[in-house]
């Protein structure tokens, strides 16, 4: 892997993305955005991967931008970031991906390391895990998706909550906020999260892709469009193999076995 700060590995339909640097605390830096999105090039039309786990090694999921690394001699965070090629939206390169992804959030994730985890389609986290998103506190706005996909995660008044405030929200207030959809012993993180995404792999990849897309852009459409948009994906759905497979499959009473097509 070299001095990569990012780690990629596929098995049993699952594509395994791993944050590498406990160390440091797993810091988002120009190195692990320009990692991320090579990994969405390898991993978005690979129809052997039906599913992402991102994770992170250590007791810190990630503490957010590395603005030593990444300021220099500005102090505009803006004018870092772009001097450095990070898109506008740092985490749109996984949340684009037509593939779930099940994010296992071993302990505090703060800002740009929070932002990194909304990206994701759902999140578990470890008991002591902490979240925030800062910025405020240092005369900044967060601006890695942050002031747009919490407050439609979350709801507006909790979102804008946090935000304003900057405060720290525990995993037991994260799971009753929505913000996480499960809160598990540390020692077990790893394996909860492999069983979501395993028990994900297992459905019909095509029928799960779509569900996500339906979602993911039907919600910012008015609900008639989006209606009609979750029709035509459906259409599309009954012309392919794998839902011809899941009829004939619950018909003779066994398990599918579908191949992405």
């Amino acid at each position: 892997m070299g001095d990569k700060t990012l780690s990629l590995e596929t098995s049993s339909g699952v594509a395994r993305l791993t944050l590498r640097r406990p160390d440091a605390e797993n810091p988002v830096d120009a190195r692990l955005i320009r990692e991320l999105i090579q990994a969405r090039e390898t991993i978005a039309d690979n129809n052997a991967v039906r599913m992402v786990l991102l994770s992170a090694e250590g007791d810190v999921f990630s503490r957010g931008w590395d603005w030593d690394a990444l300021l220099g001699e500005t102090i505009d965070p803006v004018a870092a970031l772009r001097s450095h090629s990070i898109p506008p939206d740092p985490f749109g390169c996984l949340s684009d991906l037509p593939q779930p992804i099940v994010c296992a959030l071993n302990g505090d994730a703060i800002g740009a390391g929070l932002e990194l985890a909304l990206a994701c389609d759902v999140r578990i986290a470890a008991e002591g895990a902490r979240f925030s998103v800062p910025e405020v506190s240092m005369g900044l706005l967060p601006i890695a998706g942050g002031t747009q996909r919490l407050p439609r995660l979350v709801g507006r008044g909790k979102g804008l909550e946090m935000i304003l405030t900057g405060e720290t929200v525990t995993a037991d207030e994260a799971l009753r906020i929505g913000l996480v959809s499960a809160v598990v012993r540390r020692e077990r993180l790893a394996e909860e999260a492999e069983l979501v995404a395993q028990r994900i792999a297992r459905r019909g990849p095509l029928a799960v892709r779509y569900a996500k897309e339906a979602v993911s852009h039907g919600i910012e459409m008015p609900l008639e469009q989006a209606l009609r948009f979750e029709t035509d994906l459906t259409i599309i759905l009954q012309t392919t193999e794998d839902r011809a497979e899941g009829v004939k499959a619950f018909l003779e009473k066994r398990t599918p076995e579908f191949q992405g097509q």
